[in-house]
Order: C-alpha cells, then structure tokens, then sequence
C-alpha cells in the first residue's frame, strides 16, 4: 500500500515538472509463489540465499536494521560455516611451509584428506536429502522439500524508500502445524480444478478418485509424512556425511592429489586428475569397505558399519515415512461427550 500510494505520487510530481517517467522496476515475486522442486530452482535459491547473507543480511544486522528478522538471522550461519571449511581444509596445508621437508610431506597427505573430507561432507549430506524425499514422493505424491518464495512487506527505510519488499525461501512443509495449504490449491481461472494436487495425492495413497472433498482427506495424512519426513531429514544426511568422511580418509586418495588440478583450461590435464579421482574413488571405497593390507579386524567392521549403516537408515526411513500416511491420529468423541446428560436441540 505504501509502495503503490508512493509512486502515484512521485508519477504525478514528475508530470507536472515535465520530467520523463522512470520505468518502474519489475518485481520478481508480487505474492508467494510455489516454486518448482529441481536442482535449477535449488541452485538459484541457494545462491541468492549466499549472496544475501554476505552483503544485504550482513549489512542490516551490523547496522541494526528495523527490517532485519530471524531468518535473515539463520541465513548468516552460512557464512561461518564456509569460513570454517576454508579453516579446516586449510590449516595443515598452509602450515606446512615451517615444517621440515618429512612432516611437510605428511602434513599435506593429512591436509589434502582433511579438505576432501570437508567436500564429501558437504556433498553427502545433501545429496542424501533426496535419497529420502524422492522415493517418498514417488510413492505418496507428496514432496516433502517443496519450496516457495514469501514476500515480505518490510517498513521503509527513509520516506522516499519505494522497494519495501524482499524475498525470503522457505518450504511449503517446514512448519507442520501450519503448512502452506493455501499454495497447494490450483487457480481455477485458469482453468484448473482446484483439488487437483490433493485429488493426486488421494490416488496415490490408494484413497479414490473423484473425491468430493480430497483436499479433507488427504490433510491429515500429508501431515503426519511431512513430521515423519523432517525427524529422518534430521537424522540420516549426518549418517552419510560422516560416511563420506571416512571415504575421504582412505590411503588410495594419496594417489589422486598429485594429478589433481585446477586448471580447467588445460584439457589433457583436466581428463587426467578425472581419471584419476574415479579410480581412488572405487580403490578408497573398496579400502573403507574391505580394509587395507594392514587394517585390523576391528577396523574392518567399523568400515563395515560406515557403509551400511547410512544405506539402511535411508531404507527404514522412508519405509516409516510411507506406512506413517496410513496411521491418521483421529479424534475420540467418546472422550468429549457425554451421551448420558440432558442437551438441548436447536
């Protein structure tokens, strides 16, 4: 309201001075919008999340911001966070410089593992998400990680400050007591039927077709695999970063970094460090699977339990998060009224 009444006023100022109008600028959200769960949309958000976290958040928090709010807060974790990788992956490796020339090449063997291992941690960790949500999906129509974008309505800044609003991303699912139901409804003027994404949804779950009221049906149970769904996205991802840890560890990967390199430009040598990592990559995972030549029993099966333990998990948990759609809490009315006192009708 303040953005519109603003700009009517600042069109008719330049009207009667005889100045040119500004084309206004184009927003890129005008109210929350669903957006579409792929790796494009993933990549987008989490850059725009990064880039905001570390100047518009950075400087609204240091400043002391009326506009500045909790998830702003939360989104600068990410900074620490890549600031520390850059610490871990680091620390050995710029400090072998002072060492003498047999613990250099040992404190570059340890570094060069370290800094992969914050790589695999990362990747693992998230490319574990949709070993979780995609088959959940696939088998109850519901996507757990559906993101969206809100428009916040921010107060200005100085009172000729236009551009009150920002964009923040967020899950339909992320709350479970109040998900966005409303973005899950189609536009019927554009000739959608309005249940269209619960009437899916129902079929999937082997509830019918042609509900009169799917959308009622089906609630409860997206419900309770969206709690299912956040407790095993908090528990399985760690499994299998501390799994590509242990991968990063492995002696063959001493073979790797010598052929390693950044120079993208030079292809021969890009191909090579490729081959390269795709072989240590098979030879390590054996290694952490089977053990080495000199690995002892006991190492062996905590090898062992490395890998497996993640696979399974990942296989209970959406296993749990499937069956959990069939068990629908229902309210017991028996509890509530008392069928042997008097009432009266109306």
């Amino acid at each position: 309201m303040i953005s519109k009444v603003s700009s009517q006023l600042n069109s008719h100022f330049v009207a009667f001075s005889g100045e040119t109008t500004p084309t206004p600028k184009k927003k890129k959200y005008d109210k929350d919008t669903l957006l579409k769960d792929n790796i494009g949309t993933n990549a987008r958000i989490s850059f725009d999340k990064l880039t905001n976290a570390a100047t518009v958040y950075t400087a609204k928090g240091l400043t002391g911001n009326k506009n500045a709010n909790f998830y702003e807060f939360l989104t600068l974790g990410t900074i620490p966070y890549l600031v520390g990788s850059a610490v871990l992956m680091g620390v050995f490796n710029y400090a072998s410089k002072y060492f003498d020339a047999a613990s250099k090449g040992k404190a570059l063997k340890y570094g060069n593992k370290m800094a992969l291992g914050v790589i695999f941690y990362a990747l693992a960790k998230e490319l574990a998400k949709p070993l979780i949500n995609k088959p959940v999906q696939l088998m109850t129509g519901v996507d757990t990680n559906l993101p969206y974008a809100k428009v916040i309505y921010e107060l200005p800044d100085d009172k000729d400050d236009t551009d009150i609003t920002s964009i923040e991303y967020h899950k339909v699912f992320e709350s479970v007591e109040f998900p966005r139901w409303d973005l899950l409804y189609c536009d019927e003027a554009k000739g959608e039927k309005r249940n269209a994404y619960y009437d899916k949804v129902a079929k999937k779950l082997g509830l019918g077709e042609n509900l009169k009221d799917s959308d009622q049906e089906v609630k409860p149970r997206i419900k309770e695999i969206a709690t299912k769904s956040i407790a095993v996205n908090n528990i399985v991802p760690y499994l299998w970063a501390t799994t590509g840890v242990a991968l990063a560890m492995q002696k063959p990967w001493e073979n790797f970094f010598p052929k390693m390199t950044l120079k993208f430009w030079k292809f021969n040598e890009v191909k090579d460090s490729l081959y390269a990592f795709k072989t240590c990559f098979k030879d390590s995972a054996k290694e952490l699977y089977k053990g080495g030549a000199n690995t002892s029993k006991h190492a062996k099966t905590i090898g062992k339990i490395a890998v497996f333990t993640p696979i399974v998990a990942t296989i209970l948990g959406v296993i749990d998060i499937v069956n959990s759609s069939k068990k629908v809490q229902h309210a017991n009315t028996d509890n509530v009224i008392d069928k042997n006192r008097k009432y009266v009708s109306s």
